[in-house]
């Protein structure tokens, strides 16, 4: 305990430099992730033993009416849980700040996965009990093993598509079928920065108007891209409305002349040619009204991902709900999972689900054979302990607006 120092402004370098490589490393707990959150104050704490950095964790102080505050570690503290000196020395100094903040309590929700699995095998826990006897230790109250996922501000359960898993093999029936639809359809995958903001923010609009919710807006994903520039990027599928139409049209005119020269006794063949000739009118007919309505190419679906150390963070997709037909999100996540290894990531992150592990998001990510990573979950400690009975109750109350503040997806 004598060799340790807290320190309250780690350069970026050094923090960076910690928290990028440590086996908790979170894009939440990243330098810049203050930039994002740029309506709270932010410090950039840890502890130092000697001159070697070994813990450090980003806080978030968020204004509460009377001039109080809270502070906020979005899957923070990084450091060892399991070493109970550190976790308690860390939390005593971080007390210390946050009365002269008038801090009424601070939440944390740590990085620490209790099960990892695929959703076809058996769920096992992994040992956590001390991490978790250490944390109860500092007088912090867990909210419990919660399924519900706007229980906590951060989904307990994650699917996560490790790199290892990676691949066409291994996705489920339905995602090679649905994938190949798309593949069909000749989308045309493009890869971007600021040059595909417009079109990726156009997509998201009609997520937005199909699920009647809001999202976050043009200039929240502008500050994205330019707060991590090259670690960020969009994937957009492209319908190529024009270029279909005309490849029908020509599918067409051959499926007339096969008709024309296929003998009558051919019953069999005919009617395979008059089911095809049936399809590509359907096709003709739908792809002239594309045209006339969205002209030669339309952006069809789109992800926003940023990668952090050896993880990735597919923070926000969408899709137009008008072309669901042709399947494009199963090919962009696809090609979006495919870059985010390629730029050397070792998983990709999906986003949260529901603890109980069913409903639409469950069942579109499942395809890909993603693990699930169930997060020991979320806990307050007190500062003030007076207010903090008083404040939790009002908490409470306004759950699912300060989730929804809170949330980063």
């Amino acid at each position: 305990m004598n060799n340790l120092r807290f320190s309250l402004n780690i350069d970026k370098n050094t923090y960076e430099s910690f928290v990028s490589s440590h086996i908790m490393c979170n894009l939440l707990q990243s330098y810049d992730w203050a930039n994002v959150k740029d309506n709270w104050d932010h410090l950039y704490t840890g502890v130092y033993e000697k001159d070697k950095l070994i813990a450090s964790s980003l806080v978030l102080i968020r204004h509460l009416p009377l001039g109080f505050t809270m502070f906020y570690l979005p899957r923070g503290p990084i450091l060892d849980f399991d070493n109970k000196d550190l976790l308690t020395y860390f939390f005593n100094e971080l007390k210390k700040v946050a009365k002269k903040y008038h801090c009424i309590f601070i939440k944390f929700d740590p990085g620490i996965i209790i099960s990892s699995f695929h959703l076809n095998e058996e769920k096992k826990y992994d040992d956590y009990q001390n991490q978790l006897d250490n944390i109860l230790s500092l007088g912090a109250i867990h909210y419990g093993f919660t399924q519900d996922f706007h229980a906590t501000i951060q989904p307990r359960y994650h699917m996560v598509e490790y790199k290892e898993d990676f691949g066409m093999d291994t996705l489920s029936k339905k995602g090679k079928k649905n994938i190949k639809t798309a593949q069909k359809q000749n989308l045309k995958i493009k890869y971007g920065h600021l040059d595909l903001l417009d079109d990726f923010a156009a997509v998201m609009k009609c997520t937005e108007q199909r699920k009647n919710i809001l999202l976050r807006g043009k200039e929240y994903y502008l500050h994205l891209l330019k707060t991590y520039k090259e670690n960020a990027f969009i994937t957009l599928a492209y319908f190529p409305i024009k270029e279909m139409l005309h490849d029908t049209e020509l599918r067409y005119e051959k499926c007339l002349e096969d008709l024309k020269v296929c003998p009558e006794n051919a019953k069999k063949k005919r009617f395979t040619l008059e089911e095809l000739k049936s399809s590509l009118e359907n096709k003709i007919s739908q792809y002239s009204q594309d045209l006339n309505k969205y002209g030669e190419e339309i952006c069809v679906a789109g992800t926003l991902s940023v990668k952090y150390g050896n993880t990735s963070e597919i923070l926000y997709a969408g899709m137009n709900d008008e072309f669901k037909r042709l399947m494009a999100p199963y090919l962009t996540w696809y090609k979006t999972m495919e870059k985010c290894f390629e730029m050397g990531c070792l998983t990709s992150n999906m986003g949260g689900i529901e603890g109980d592990l069913k409903g639409g998001l469950v069942d579109f990510k499942e395809i890909f054979y993603p693990r699930i990573n169930e997060f020991i979950g979320e806990f307050d400690l007190p500062v003030n302990r007076f207010l903090y009975e008083i404040s939790i109750k009002v908490y409470k109350k306004r759950q699912d607006r300060l989730n929804d503040y809170f949330a980063q997806k």
